[in-house]
């Protein structure tokens, strides 16, 4: 049985000055300036953000990826700080899906960086690909088990405003797993594209002929 040996993380080129991300990070500056003018809570909040915002560009994700999951940290934290969930029902789970499936992708990346993991394209068989989705999962339920967690420990020992109930953990939870799958699938089908990608980049070398096959094609 052959084994299928992954690929090396490849070696960190220079990192740019100035990608697209940085201006989500840029805002991400401001929005901690602008989190000074409401309480302690919304000022930790972006500053937890801030943080969050760092991290592709530490790993260097995708641009897309980068963008996506920075705008998404921004937009579910200015929703609680706004009381966005308050006036919209549906959207608390609308933000756990979406967000919490860029966080799953960024996290699988940064484990696949760490060397515990396969790379996305280097998926080949179909158990690969399902351990990528599965990993994928695993890490955005932990993350929203521990998100959940100090949602419960904020309303605890700091803010009793901050809204925790056993429905909306569960409701909450169920939203982070979906959106998990979706990123799992979504780093497995880019990953695949990629490596189709780059095995048609390749120049095709013709087969060397014999020199007995060289002497049969000159003419008499």
């Amino acid at each position: 049985m052959t084994r299928v040996q992954p690929t090396p993380p490849p070696a960190l080129a220079p990192q740019p000055r100035w990608v697209p991300a940085d201006a989500v990070r840029v805002a991400g500056v401001l929005s901690v300036l602008v989190a000074l003018t409401f309480d302690a809570v919304a000022v930790a909040l972006m500053l937890l953000v801030l943080g969050g915002l760092v991290v592709p560009r530490v790993l260097r994700v995708p641009g897309a990826l980068d963008v996506a999951y920075g705008a998404g940290l921004l937009v579910a934290a200015w929703s609680g700080i706004l009381d966005v969930y308050e006036a919209i029902a549906w959207w608390d789970l609308v933000v756990h899906l979406v967000v919490t499936g860029l966080v799953a992708a960024v996290a699988y990346l940064a484990v696949v960086r760490l060397g515990a993991a396969l790379h996305p394209r280097d998926a080949t068989t179909r158990g690969q690909r399902a351990g990528v989705v599965l990993l994928t999962v695993g890490l955005g339920l932990a993350l929203g088990v521990q998100w959940e967690i100090s949602e419960w420990l904020g309303h605890t020992y700091l803010d009793e405003s901050i809204y925790v109930s056993e429905a909306d953990t569960i409701g909450d939870l169920v939203a982070d797993g979906l959106g998990s799958v979706l990123a799992g699938v979504v780093l497995v089908r880019r990953g695949a594209a990629s490596s189709a990608s780059a095995t048609s980049e390749r120049p095709s070398r013709s087969p060397a002929r014999s020199p007995g096959t060289a002497r049969s094609n000159r003419n008499p």
